[in-house]
């Protein structure tokens, strides 16, 4: 058996490619941050992650630009040898302040942040219990760790509690979620959940990814939720309101420190370059001294749903900047998608394994820069659309 031989048989991406609706990997020859261009036709971005839109902030990128004339464009090493500077100390120390934390610790990219923390804290007689809709980082980190995986289903808080009840006592016992679930715009349940880890002994780890810089004034859904001290993780990107690459981890001293002398996904990767840690910590400022970004992309969205609910989608239990468009099988997200894309809007076509199948959506999320202007265009061209392929 030839293990190329998976490769040859598949063949729904190249089918996808040939008859016109390949919705992935497009070359985009400019991005504005609201405004993208592809092959010299201009589309408003609802697709972005970039949610105060400091990717093409001044401040942001003065320190990026100064960042590489300082130290270079890279560290050419890992945090455990020579690929820390002091600038990913300060960036460390300010994050963990503004998240309420002992300590923090900087990270590559936000997918080794969670497969290096809980492969790291997870050992054989250890249990990691997920959400069933966790980022594929979180299951693929609990996956590399030695422990036992149990799944509850989404932010159902009684099933949740059967699983913590039919683990032993002596085990050790991590709860992962996702603080703002990435695809269909809710949150989870965290008050109620902090509550069960603690009947339960288990300690509880949010990845907030999606709600730092939008949620809790910028600080994060556990801030949004007022249950900052009684989350014991706080984990988040710089992929997505930080405008850069890479991610952290923060918690108590003990903690971040056994990480640290411990995830391989640290250990064995080079530090993120002094641009972006630069520009990490430029966006860390700015939400400090612009809370109204937060307030801004917060009532953006408000309406967005409005709208969307008035003209009649699905748009299911999204409370945040990500507004799922719910539309249930792969052919008709495509080609919804395609005619959008026609029509200069720039969405994100999510199938299964991503959600659930009959989940299948288009994924909208937006930005604090966004224009009233702009998102009177995008509802209009969701109306037109939605009646041409029979959703409305």
């Amino acid at each position: 058996m030839d293990i190329f031989e998976k490769c040859r048989a598949y063949t729904a991406a190249k089918e996808a490619i040939e008859s016109g609706i390949y919705p992935y990997f497009i070359p985009l020859n400019e991005n504005e941050g609201t405004e993208v261009i592809f092959q010299g036709k201009r589309l408003i971005m609802i697709g972005s992650n970039n949610y105060l839109g400091l990717s093409t902030h001044p401040k942001v990128r003065e320190a990026a630009i100064n960042a590489v004339k300082r130290f270079g464009t890279s560290c050419t090493g890992s945090r455990f040898l020579n690929g820390t500077l002091a600038l990913h100390e300060q960036l460390e120390t300010e994050l963990a302040e503004w998240v309420g934390k002992e300590a923090a610790l900087v990270f590559s990219t936000g997918m080794q942040t969670n497969l290096g923390a809980i492969s790291s804290l997870v050992g054989r007689d250890d249990v990691v219990i997920l959400d069933k809709e966790d980022h594929a980082s979180i299951v693929d980190g609990a996956r590399l760790g030695f422990g036992k995986i149990e799944r509850f289903r989404h932010n159902d808080l009684e099933h949740l509690e059967r699983v913590l009840r039919s683990i032993p006592e002596s085990s050790g016992k991590l709860l992962v979620v996702d603080g703002l679930f990435s695809m269909e715009g809710d949150l989870a349940p965290l008050p109620e959940m902090s509550k069960l880890a603690k009947k339960y002994n288990a300690r509880l780890m949010v990845d907030d990814a999606h709600g730092m810089g939008v949620m809790g004034d910028g600080r994060g859904t556990a801030h949004h939720f007022g249950v900052t001290g009684d989350v014991d993780l706080i984990m988040s990107t710089f992929s997505k309101s930080f405008a850069s690459l890479g991610g952290f981890i923060a918690g108590d001293e003990d903690t971040i420190h056994y990480i640290k002398h411990t995830a391989r996904a640290l250990i064995f990767s080079a530090s993120i370059p002094p641009a972006n840690a630069a520009a990490a910590l430029a966006a860390l400022h700015v939400m400090k001294e612009e809370p109204e970004l937060s307030r801004r992309v917060r009532s953006i969205a408000d309406r967005m749903r409005k709208g969307y609910t008035e003209l009649g989608f699905n748009i299911g239990n999204s409370i945040t900047p990500v507004i799922p468009i719910i539309i249930g099988s792969d052919e008709l997200t495509f080609a919804t998608w395609k005619m959008l894309f026609d029509n200069g809007v720039f969405v994100n076509p999510v199938i299964s394994p991503a959600v659930s199948p009959g989940r299948q959506l288009l994924r909208t999320s937006y930005m604090a820069t966004h224009t009233e202007e702009q998102m009177d265009q995008v509802l209009e061209s969701f109306a037109k659309v939605g009646k041409t392929v029979g959703l409305l």
